[in-house]
């Protein structure tokens, strides 16, 4: 994305100024979110992942056995949303009609009362 702007200078020459914004800037900035995002949802305990076997690096030797990846029991916690009846207070606004003297505002020609 190239954005253009347009201004004069001092002199009165015109100068153009180009700003580029690349998709690598924007890709950049959602990883983050989306990494902070991840940190705050275990360090507040809303995940937790406890590692039930442990991973290792494979064997390298001129031919190379597989490694293994750890086994992970993931466990998040569950939002539940629902609605129950409550009794509470609540105001009670009436209007009524009532006859008040209010100013009023005209023009009148010359000579009329």
């Amino acid at each position: 994305v190239i954005m253009v702007e347009y201004t004069t200078d001092s002199a009165g020459n015109r100068v153009v100024v180009e700003r580029r914004g690349g998709a690598g800037r924007v890709l950049a900035i959602v990883a983050l979110v989306a990494g902070i995002i991840v940190a705050l949802l275990f360090l507040t305990g809303f995940w937790k992942a406890d590692v039930t076997k442990s991973g290792s690096l494979p064997d390298v030797d001129i031919s190379a056995k597989g490694g293994s990846l750890p086994k992970v029991d993931l466990d998040s916690k569950e939002v539940v949303v629902g609605t129950k009846d409550t009794t509470v207070e609540v105001p009670k606004v009436k209007t009524e009609k009532e006859t008040v003297s209010v100013p009023v505002v005209g023009v009148k020609d010359n000579g009329e009362k």
